[in-house]
């Protein structure tokens, strides 16, 4: 393996919180050096970085895979190949595959999986309890012992609030980190999208904002009464925001994350029943994006995670009230999360924070950082490249997004996996 030498780019490193030109060198999959007194060895590979981003790998602590169970629509080959063009090096998977990723042997196939077929690095997240059906808790140690990081039940709540204490309780005794899907089901049951305006437009049940709030605020007033971390997911609503504020100011171990498309749409989206832009938790208003927007400034919301779920034509392209949640979001999320930079709400580097450090950090794992000796994990990106969302440019198997046939500008050109290129637009041969 030649070394690798990325000359004269702004290297943005928020592990140290450095924002600056230099150069990074890579050797044996590590990184070697960064800054501007280093220099090329004779046989290494030079890329000339010099109008680009340099950053840690991106970290999506929040994507579906699928596999196993629905590889139509998508695998963990293909999802990590989609992941690698948006400039992520690894991803943590959901656990609500078929099966469930509730044992330790569907861990241990994921991330099996993941070492054979990947393009990223591949965290399995458990369920908390088994078959998600919040009655009995799944195996933490074992699950742990066979790789898993965090704990949810993602697509489901933990409804029993009983239930929810011990499975808080039992995470704190090994360590682990419950992952919140923060939702009433009496409040959202049988309803389809936000309610609101556009719901009485199109005539259809909707979803309140309260349905996410009174859950978060539940989860978190456990979280303190038991001293346990918790992570809310998928963050949607200004209420939430506030909640998890004021939790914060009091000290309670809660983290939380938002994604791309709930600071860059409302529930105007859904106008013309658009079952790409169906989702759970639902887009909200403008109130409710502007809200996020300032929980992310304020660091109220830690971390920008994707919720990348594909489904295929067969699940979205039907009536609305039948059509399945969830969007993709792994190839979008770069350009999405730079206009809050372009709008001048973050600064570049705390847009990288968002995406790489912080998730690395509540998740506990390597990364999100470009300090000597650490892997060689990088993502190389052009603010000022525009590409078209089309079919044909995504690397996911499905391709149910709202911002189809959308001109989206900056993009992740080069990411570098231990040192290995596995997404390259600069034309470099290595």
């Amino acid at each position: 393996m030649r070394p690798i030498f990325l000359q004269n780019a702004r290297i943005l490193d928020p592990s140290c919180d450095m924002d600056e030109k230099g150069h990074i060198l890579v050797v044996d999959g590590k990184i070697a050096g960064t800054g501007g007194g280093i220099a090329a060895p004779e046989d290494a590979v030079s890329i000339d970085l010099h109008g680009l981003w340099a950053a840690p790998g991106l970290i999506d602590m929040h994507v579906h895979l699928r596999e196993p169970g629905e590889e139509y629509k998508e695998t963990i080959e293909t999802g990590t190949a989609a992941a690698a063009a948006g400039g992520f090096s690894a991803v943590a998977c959901m656990p609500n595959t078929n099966p469930v990723n509730d044992s330790s042997a569907v861990t241990r196939f994921i991330i099996e999986r993941a070492r054979a077929t990947g393009s990223a690095k591949v965290y399995p997240v458990a369920a908390v309890t088994k078959g998600l059906k919040g009655e009995e808790l799944a195996e933490f140690q074992d699950l742990m012992l066979a790789g898993a990081i965090a704990f949810s039940d993602d697509g489901n709540p933990v409804s029993d609030p009983g239930m929810m204490r011990l499975a808080l309780q039992y995470a704190t005794g090994f360590g682990a980190l419950l992952i919140s899907h923060a939702e009433e089901r009496g409040l959202s049951r049988g309803r389809f999208l936000n309610e609101g305006r556009v719901s009485t437009m199109l005539g259809l049940s909707g979803i309140p904002s309260a349905a996410e709030d009174i859950a978060v605020f539940r989860d978190v007033r456990l979280a303190e009464f038991v001293g346990a971390r918790l992570h809310v997911a998928h963050v949607s609503t200004k209420g939430t925001v506030d909640i998890i504020r004021e939790a914060k100011a009091k000290g309670v171990k809660v983290t939380a994350e938002t994604a791309p498309h709930y600071f860059s749409l409302t529930e105007d989206a859904v106008i013309g029943y658009n079952t790409n832009a169906k989702m759970n938790p639902p887009l909200r208003r403008e109130e409710d994006r502007l809200a996020i927007i300032e929980g992310l400034m304020d660091c109220t919301i830690d971390a920008i995670a994707t919720d990348h779920a594909p489904h295929s034509r067969l699940e979205k392209e039907i009536e609305f009230e039948l059509a399945a949640n969830g969007i993709i979001g792994l190839e979008t999320a770069v350009p999405l999360a730079l206009e809050l930079f372009r709008q001048s709400f973050l600064s570049p580097l705390d847009v990288i924070r968002c995406l790489s450090s912080n998730p690395a950090g509540i998740l506990r794992v390597k990364g999100g950082s470009l300090k000597a000796g650490g892997d060689a994990d990088i993502c190389v990106i052009d603010p000022e490249a525009e590409f078209s969302v089309t079919r044909e440019n995504l690397r996911s198997r499905s391709c149910n997004t709202p911002f189809l046939g959308k001109v989206l500008k900056g993009r992740a050109v080069l990411t570098l996996l231990d040192g290995l290129p596995v997404h390259n637009l600069l034309g470099v041969v290595f």
